[in-house]
Order: C-alpha cells, then sequence, then structure tokens
C-alpha cells in the first residue's frame, strides 16, 4: 500500500505564487513516475506535469512556463511550484505516483488539494 499526502493548497490572488508538496509513504521498491493533475468544478480531471526519476518533465501548454515540478527521490516527495497564477488555475488538485512495491506494481493517488485564485 502507498500513501500520498499532499500539502499547500490555499487561496491566492491572481499572479501569486503556491508552492505543492506531495510525498509518499509505505515500502516502497521504486516510483517511475511522479506527477500533478487537476480537476475543476464540472470538468474532468486533467494533467497539469509530471516527472521521472531520471528527471524528464513533461507539462500542459496551459501551465509551461509558470509551473515548475520537481521532486526528491531520497524522500519519496515531489513538488510544483506555480507562479503567475490565474482564476482558471483553481482546482482541486491530485499527486499520482507510479512504480514498484516488492509485491508488484501500483498506482497510486492523494487525496487532493484546493487550489483557489482570485482576480
Amino acid at each position: 500500500q502507498v500513501y500520498l499526502v499532499e500539502s499547500g493548497g490555499g487561496l491566492v490572488q491572481a499572479g501569486g505564487s503556491l508552492r505543492l508538496s506531495c510525498a509518499a509513504s509505505g515500502i516502497i521498491f521504486s516510483i517511475s513516475v511522479m506527477g500533478w493533475y487537476r480537476q475543476a468544478p464540472g470538468k474532468q480531471r486533467e494533467l497539469v506535469a509530471t516527472i521521472t526519476s531520471g528527471g524528464n518533465t513533461n507539462y500542459a501548454d496551459s501551465v509551461k512556463g509558470r509551473f515548475t515540478i520537481s521532486r526528491d527521490n531520497a524522500k519519496n516527495t515531489v513538488y510544483l511550484q506555480m507562479n503567475s497564477l490565474k482564476p482558471e488555475d483553481t482546482a482541486v488538485y491530485y499527486c499520482n505516483a507510479q512504480g514498484r512495491l516488492m509485491s508488484g506494481r501500483f498506482d497510486s493517488w492523494g487525496q487532493g488539494t484546493q487550489v483557489t485564485v482570485s482576480s
């Protein structure tokens, strides 16, 4: 069993910044990909950014140049630095991790953290 605990959400004015963190815990053999997704009211969950264990990153076009994903492999933690926030970034942000346990593969989600950007 892998548990993901997110933190760092909140309310911020447009143009402001927030930093999200997500720590994975459990008897984890390896984590290949960690990422952030978001879901706004009435919309489907969408990719925000992912990062591999080797540091390769992928971003949604809507956040390129404003958001930066990073990870600390030793701590099984992923971060999302969000700058120049816009009201359309308002959503529940979910952390995702995929990898291997001693018993097999896992694909786990966090409980979500609310990000609200006021205009």
